[in-house]
């Protein structure tokens, strides 16, 4: 259908909708639709992934998989970077952290090239062993689909953002059929406003995507869990214990992964870069071959007492034999892990976290029950898939600082509730330690760090999403430094209506400013005009306001601090225009109407 077809059609739903429904409706019929579409993206994203681990498995290249299969991620990174490089020629972000960049800088509007980039690259990353998820793809894809509806039929601010946030709860809801977790991860990570109006898009959007999942998958989940044993008070010790654990390795995931990020940054050749990271990644998966790809069946195989899989390999045949040996190899598993997925990100995979510190919290979990187990404290083993599971509880909670996502979600897929107090003491002791130490999660601290993080305080969204450019004033007229009181008076004074002059020089770098009450005793005796000069006249600036470094709260609190009412801006020093006090209030209004639901 090209594109004239399209606005045809899309006006004869407008039409409709202005004929039939109200607003809310129509929202709410537009978040069914985006469940939906959310739905097919993960059974996409999923289903590629298994076509491509299929393909290098199947017969002729079995034999070669069978003997080399650890070299994969890096023909996997290779074939990513080929596809960037020569095809797409823009680099593909990483997907929770780029929906959440489109909310706070670009509106909502997440980039069209987005419904396709990770659908062909995630799959790659992954199906040749890439140590990421295919969660975050999901996110970023559906959420361009939504922001494609958003556009289309004109949705304001406030209502695209939402429905980016009714595909994020879609995509999750899908991929693990749990509803309610996806509603609440919409919620933690989006920073949605929860009210009625938001809630019922978000439920229609998260059961429509479940629906889908059932409809082409039926009941087959990605993590199969059945709790065997209840909760025992007596082993609530243990449970905060396991929550300081999670807080440490939380903190330990977070600092490596964006060291390793930022140190492959430096490498000025991207293809050194995935070559590095390649066989890196080839190395350790060699070493340990639970760290190729997602890692969903050695998480399966721990939540069923069962740590075979995850130390397998000709190594670790030997290990086996003693319980103290596979916790040792279960911890330094649970280190390579974490700079397995680093690496992945770094060399330039396309992946997300979520699945990656779902195994980690699984293996730590299952460590730690182990090791339990081995000193006697606990006796049964069916405890051990019980801090298996919360184990993936407490390092969500703390890497993500999504605490109340990692209750449910552990709650739903094990199809119950009787864990919902060791979850509850876990996950909270867990993010409250990692939150003492690190403010932001792995989503959210470069976001900070920029000042673009939309968070659930309304004044803090609002001056993220203000744009510094639409706030300044180009009216004013600048006078040169080497001129005099009669340039003041006859290019200024006579002609502005202001009463504040920007200083420049030749190459208009910003000086300092003259303000018309300080000529307002000479500007009359024409006698002066050639005699004072405007150096003479010059003074600083209360403040002044740096477009590439002043972010729109540091500007509001240089207003308040300076008591200025015109602040100058500038641009590598050069003069830019002027900010008032009162177009900053009016739009700072004007953009809290826009993102209040």
């Amino acid at each position: 259908m090209n594109r004239k077809k399209w606005l045809i059609f899309f006006t004869k739903v407008q039409q409709l909708k202005d004929k039939y429904l109200n607003q809310q409706q129509f929202v709410v019929v537009l978040s069914v639709i985006i469940g939906f579409l959310a739905g097919l993206v993960a059974l996409a994203l999923k289903n590629l992934s298994y076509f491509i681990q299929w393909l290098i498995n199947g017969s002729y290249v079995a034999v070669y998989h069978n003997r080399y299969y650890f070299i994969f991620p890096l023909i996997g990174l290779l074939l990513v970077y080929l596809i960037v490089k020569y095809a797409f020629k823009k680099e593909v972000e990483q997907g929770i952290v780029g929906t959440l960049q489109s909310i706070s800088i670009k509106k909502s509007l997440v980039d069209k090239f987005h419904r396709y980039a990770s659908l062909i690259t995630a799959p790659l990353t992954v199906g040749f062993g890439g140590s990421v998820g295919l969660e975050a793809p999901t996110v970023i894809t559906g959420a361009s689909y939504a922001s494609f509806l958003s556009k289309t039929f004109r949705l304001n601010q406030a209502t695209r953002t939402l429905l980016v946030g009714c595909a994020a709860a879609g995509a999750m809801a899908s991929i693990f059929k749990a509803p309610i977790a996806g509603i609440i991860f919409a919620i933690e990570i989006f920073s949605l406003d929860l009210t009625l109006a938001s809630m019922i898009p978000l439920l229609t959007a998260s059961v429509s995507a479940i629906l889908t999942s059932y409809f082409f998958l039926g009941n087959e989940t990605i993590l199969q869990s059945v709790i065997t044993e209840d909760f025992d008070p007596s082993d609530t010790p243990f449970y905060i214990l396991l929550g300081l654990f999670a807080a440490f390795i939380s903190i330990y995931f977070t600092k490596l992964y964006f060291y390793a990020v930022q140190q492959f940054k430096q490498i000025n050749h991207k293809i050194l870069r995935v070559i590095l990271g390649g066989i890196s990644i080839s190395i350790l998966v060699a070493v340990f071959p639970a760290l190729y790809g997602e890692g969903y069946e050695v998480i399966n195989q721990l939540m069923k007492n069962d740590f075979s899989q995850a130390i397998s390999g000709p190594l670790f045949e030997w290990v086996k034999d003693s319980v103290w040996l596979v916790l040792a190899a279960l911890v330094v598993l649970l280190i390579l892990k974490t700079l397995a997925t680093s690496l992945t990100v770094a060399a330039g995979g396309v992946g997300g976290i979520f699945a990656p510190v779902l195994f980690l919290g699984s293996l730590m979990g299952h460590t730690f029950g182990l090791f339990l187990t081995q000193l006697g404290l606990v006796t049964k083993d069916s405890s051990v898939t019980n801090f298996t599971l919360v184990g993936m509880a407490g390092l969500m909670a703390g890497v993500m600082h999504a605490p109340l996502t990692a209750i449910f979600l552990i709650a739903e897929i094990t199809s119950g509730y009787v864990l919902f107090i060791p979850l509850m003491i876990t996950a909270a002791i867990s993010f409250f330690v990692t939150s003492q130490y690190q403010k932001h999660s792995v989503y959210t601290l470069e976001l900070a760090e920029n000042d673009e993080l939309i968070t659930h305080n309304k004044d803090h969204a609002v001056l993220t999403l203000m744009d510094i450019n639409k706030v300044i004033e180009r009216s004013f007229t600048p006078i040169n430094i080497h001129g005099k009181l009669r340039d003041v008076v006859e290019k200024g004074v006579t002609k502005s209506s202001r009463n504040i002059f920007p200083v420049i020089d030749d190459n208009r770098k910003f000086l300092g400013i003259i303000l018309l009450d300080d000529i307002r005793g000479i500007m009359f005796d024409q006698d002066m005009y050639d005699q004072v000069l405007v150096s003479d006249l010059l003074q600083q600036a209360p403040e002044i306001i740096d477009l590439k470094e002043s972010k729109m709260r540091e500007i509001m609190m240089k207003f308040q601090q300076s008591d200025a009412w015109n602040l100058p801006v500038v641009k590598e020093g050069i003069y830019e225009g002027f900010i008032s006090k009162s177009k900053l209030l009016t739009a700072y209004r004007q953009k809290l109407i826009e993102v209040t639901v």
